[in-house]
This record gives C-alpha cells, sequence and structure tokens, in this order.
C-alpha cells in the first residue's frame, strides 16, 4: 500500500508546487475516491478533521510551517510506488480539483458531511481534531453519483 507521503509527492509530480494547505485537501480526495472507484484505502494514516478541512497529521508533520511545498520537498514520498490503479485515481482528482485554489476546497470539505460530521464532535473553535473514518468517506463520496461528483470544476 502507498503512503500518504508517496501520494504526495505524486501530486507535487504531477502537478508542481502548491500550498500545503491545497497538498492536504488534494490527498483527502485521493482517499475519498479511492475509497469509492477502488474500493479500498490508497494509504493506511489517518485523516483528521481540522478547523480549516481534513488534515493527515502524518503529512502535516513532514510540512509545517512552510506555505509552498514543491516536488522533491518531501524526502519520504515515493511517487513510483503508486500502483496503475492509484496513478489513475490520482491523475481524475487533479483533473476534477487540480485547477481549485486552497480555499475553494477547503470550503468545499467544510460542506461535506464526512468533516461535517467529524467536526460535530468538536465544540466551535476548539482545536480537538476528530478523524474523519474511511467508512465515513465511502458513505459520503459513494452515495453522489460520479459525473456530478467528477464535475465540480
Amino acid at each position: 500500500m502507498a503512503s500518504v507521503h508517496d501520494v504526495a509527492a505524486f501530486i507535487l509530480r504531477e502537478r508542481g508546487p502548491m500550498t500545503a494547505m491545497k497538498l492536504q485537501k488534494l490527498v483527502y480526495y485521493c482517499q475519498a475516491w479511492s475509497l469509492v472507484w477502488d474500493d479500498a484505502p490508497m494509504f493506511a494514516e489517518r485523516i483528521r478533521a481540522w478547523k480549516n478541512g481534513p488534515v493527515c497529521g502524518d503529512l502535516y508533520h513532514e510540512h509545517r510551517g512552510r506555505y509552498e511545498i514543491k516536488p522533491g520537498d518531501l524526502p519520504k514520498g515515493d511517487p513510483d510506488t503508486l500502483t496503475a490503479a492509484q496513478r489513475e485515481t490520482v491523475l481524475e482528482v487533479l483533473r476534477s480539483y487540480g485547477d481549485k485554489t486552497s480555499q475553494w476546497l477547503s470550503d468545499l470539505t467544510h460542506a461535506e458531511d464526512p468533516w461535517r460530521n467529524a467536526r460535530a464532535q468538536a465544540h466551535d473553535g476548539e482545536a480537538s481534531s476528530p478523524e474523519i473514518t474511511l467508512a465515513s468517506m465511502a458513505e459520503y463520496y459513494g452515495s453522489l453519483d460520479e459525473r456530478t461528483a467528477c464535475s465540480l470544476g
């Protein structure tokens, strides 16, 4: 199984430099759509419902303190470890979400059930970060019509 670092490295290789926030949201959507399209998680690391949207803490610790992340900035990531199916899923996510701003992606995640339901466990403004479960992602994104989901842009 690929790691979140591998997925992030692949995204950066394909799209070039981007904000840390945008990278986090794209990784989240790769995980979510992998659950729907490939019937399996893309990576094992957990995603948390932070105030600004979904964040994978393991990836955050690698880019903490940086606004922009460039290809090669994540030494733990190897984009070549992704399977053909995983690469296809990431590329489809990038076609649908890759040209959006980090704020647009954050706003979108805030409007969707997996983040909203996980954040409902925290009080407003609280720094806690409940997990966004794989089951909640699979259920929510699996219920969307693929044509609608993939034409969000």
